[in-house]
């Protein structure tokens, strides 16, 4: 999972505007209002809270939306990609490659979940490199994948 904030960007403008105009990171802090640590984590590559964020980002001159990454959509559909895999079998005629992708198709269709989206909020998150975002994010997502998948055979109900 990605940062929603691409705090390399930010970082990079940062410093770059600071060296513009000029300023030591003291002086382009109190420039910016927001307070000389938050300044100096964000050149260190650390996320800032969302106050400060706005603070600094109007301090750019810079919409805040060109810091946020585009959501990945996944570009690939599953029984697609099966049926793909099974044209180009040499041991199913045409005919039965489009017969096996149609079932493919139709049982992804009635058993296929849509994927959950796991959102959390952190009151620490200004203290977190992207890194540790990064990471408890996926360690969430693999709990939420493991807390909501059907139980193995034989297992159901214990």
């Amino acid at each position: 999972m990605d940062e929603p904030v691409d705090i390399s960007i930010l970082k990079a403008r940062v410093k770059e505007h600071r060296e513009k105009l000029g300023l030591s990171l003291r002086a382009a802090a109190a420039d910016c209002d927001v307070p000389f640590n938050t300044l100096a984590r964000v050149e260190k590559g650390y996320l800032p809270d969302l106050a400060n964020f706005r603070r600094i980002v109007t301090w750019l001159g810079l919409a805040p939306e060109q810091f946020f990454q585009p959501p990945r959509v996944r570009t690939e559909n599953t029984p697609e990609i099966i049926a793909h895999h099974l044209s180009r079998d040499p041991n199913l005629s045409d005919a039965a490659a489009g017969h096996i992708a149609a079932l493919v198709h139709e049982l992804y269709n009635n058993l296929a979940r849509p994927p959950r989206a796991v959102q959390i909020r952190l009151r620490a998150a200004p203290t977190f490199k992207p890194e540790a975002s990064r990471l408890l994010g996926e360690l969430l997502e693999t709990m939420q994948h493991k807390l909501t998948a059907d139980p193995p055979p034989g297992q159901a109900g214990r």
